[in-house]
């Protein structure tokens, strides 16, 4: 299928190309740009190119390619870093230097490297979609290969030994092929059995969330804050420290000397569970706000569609994108160029429904071959001005299950995480408080709702404090917001530099257990009859607990595990 460019409009162009389904992908002119059918008209056909259109002139030739926006998906993509079309950054330095050009050509894939096949199906075997044929051994994990959807079959050869991706590792017996690698479209969601309740935690080591506003493995939970509030921090530290066994970072829109930073620290760090190289088990989709509009709009459904990948693997996969107020604002102006009506603020009317449609990818699933797999996701959103009323955030609110707004005020009193206590939520609390009173202590539960009350009562009681000072409140008042201060300043705040980046839940339940245990002490001291200054000085020194950056050894063992 071959046409001509009619027309060009900022990242949009026009063709005379016949024959084109919506989505499809296309090649744009002699550059060969990769491109994308967003709208089919009478007599044209309205191409969205995900990259620069700067030399592209009416009448140069656009190819159609016979399928949709996809990526490659099989071994080799652990420690990769990739742009929103998933072409390989190393790769297209080394072959064009720091100034990228098209690269249409460069494979995601090292289709060369020789892997080792495990075979864990034999000659004469019925098959179906979903099952699973054998391994590869990627970095620390299985790389398990699945028949495709769609193909069944008897198997009439399977290859054991060493194997490129470009050769079959599997024939059936209607001649069917199938190699190590495979392409799925990035808009459409991969198939599995069913989706399971998220009933167990993700445990990030940071206190204020795994006590107070849990994040479920499968869940998905977004965290708006305004300029210099730590969304950037905050995932960086999930990404390092989190127990999930692949990390998918997308950096969507962000500046490019913080993605550099990531890069360098990422490639510096080890994995506190494996001990191996902290990028053997991170992919890395770099989107900086310098690289072309239109590709960033791909970029979170290039990260998605890996993560799934991973997932039906039977791994739990963590995806995080910083952040989706960038990919709203490349979908505005993409909306603006095809001159669609705009909504609220500019956006286009549709901007609730694809982030709906987006995050329902997330999930804990029994895969088509019966393994339990998760995809979680964390997503930042940056509200001009720390507006949350703005239209993405409010968009995500209706959606998400966790909801952590940070706070500036908190930010400039150096309190980090900056997560504001009494506005943020977690929907997936009952479920895991159960999970927590089952596997760390029985009063996890009981601890939160004092933990709260505590913080509550403050809240309260501060209009007063201001007017008459420390001094002017009853002596259990002052107890209540000494304890209040604690648990703020020693437990809720966390220094993601030092040993106290990370803590376990036992640790988080030790030192929340000892300020509350003082203050019920302390409270009952007082109604014997013994003052308040006497009660301070008898207080032993608190043995709180602090978190250690070397993470528990999880429960059963990750990556190699059948």
């Amino acid at each position: 299928m071959n046409g001509r460019i009619t027309g060009i409009t900022g990242p949009t162009v026009r063709t005379d190309l016949p024959g084109l389904k919506l989505y499809d992908r296309v090649h744009v002119g002699h550059r060969c740009l990769t491109g994308e059918v967003v709208r089919l008209e009478r007599e044209e056909v309205i191409i969205q190119v995900y990259e620069d259109c700067r030399g592209l002139a009416v009448g140069e030739p656009v190819k159609g390619q016979g399928e949709p926006l996809s990526v490659q998906l099989g071994p080799g993509l652990l420690s990769s870093m990739y742009d929103g079309l998933q072409r390989p950054l190393v790769n297209m330095v080394a072959e064009m230097g720091p100034f990228i050009r098209s690269a249409s050509g460069i494979s995601a894939l090292n289709t060369d490297q020789s892997w080792e096949f495990h075979a864990q199906r034999e000659i004469g075997v019925q098959v179906g979609p979903g099952d699973l044929l054998g391994y590869f051994r990627e970095k620390k994990f299985k790389h398990t290969i699945s028949v495709p959807p769609g193909v069944s079959g008897i198997i009439s050869w399977i290859g054991e030994g060493i194997h490129t991706l470009s050769e079959p590792i599997c024939r059936l017996a209607d001649d069917s092929t199938i190699f190590p690698y495979h392409t799925w479209p990035v808009r459409t969601p991969r198939p599995y059995r069913e989706k399971l309740a998220p009933e167990v935690p993700i445990i990030t080591g940071q206190r204020i969330i795994d006590f107070l506003f849990p994040v479920a493995r499968g869940g998905t939970c977004i965290i708006p804050g305004g300029f210099g509030t730590g969304k950037t921090i905050l995932e960086q530290t999930i990404a390092k420290l989190t127990d999930v066994d692949i990390v998918v970072y997308a950096g969507c829109g962000e500046r490019g000397n913080e993605m550099s930073e990531l890069i360098e620290e990422f490639m510096e760090l080890k994995d506190p569970i494996t001990g191996a190289d902290l990028m053997d088990r991170t992919i890395l989709v770099v989107n900086t706000s310098n690289m072309p509009v239109a590709a960033r709009e791909a970029s979170i459904y290039t990260a998605v569609t890996i993560s799934e990948y991973y997932r039906d693997m039977g791994y739990d996969v963590l995806l995080l994108a910083d952040s989706l107020s960038r990919w709203a604002e490349a979908l505005r102006e993409i909306s603006s160029s095809l001159e669609e009506m705009p909504g609220e603020e500019g956006y286009p009317t549709y901007l609730a429904s694809r982030l709906a449609a987006y995050i329902e990818r997330a999930g804990r699933v029994k895969t088509a071959n019966g393994k339990t797999g998760s995809l979680s996701m964390i997503l930042s959103v940056s509200p001009p001005g720390g507006d949350f009323t703005e239209p993405v955030t409010q968009a995500l609110l209706r959606t998400t299950g966790v909801f952590l707004m940070l706070d500036t005020e908190l930010a400039h009193a150096r309190h980090f995480p900056a997560i504001h206590w009494r506005q943020s939520f977690s929907l997936y609390d009952k479920w895991i408080s159960t999970y927590f009173e089952e596997h760390v202590n029985k009063e996890w539960g009981a601890m939160q709702h004092k933990c709260r009350e505590i913080l509550r009562q403050e809240e309260a009681k501060k209009e007063v404090m201001e007017i008459v000072g420390m001094e002017g409140l009853q002596d259990k008042d002052r107890l209540l917001m000494m304890a209040a201060e604690e648990i703020r300043s020693m437990f809720l705040a966390q220094n993601a530099f030092t040993a106290d980046a990370f803590s376990s839940p036992l640790q988080t339940f030790q030192q929340i257990h000892d300020i509350l245990l003082w203050h019920e002490q302390a409270l009952e001291k007082l109604d014997e009859g013994r003052g308040f200054h006497q009660v301070i000085q008898d207080r032993p020194l608190p043995k709180f607990h602090l978190g250690s950056a070397e993470k528990p050894e999880p429960e059963t063992p990750v990556g190699l595990s059948e």
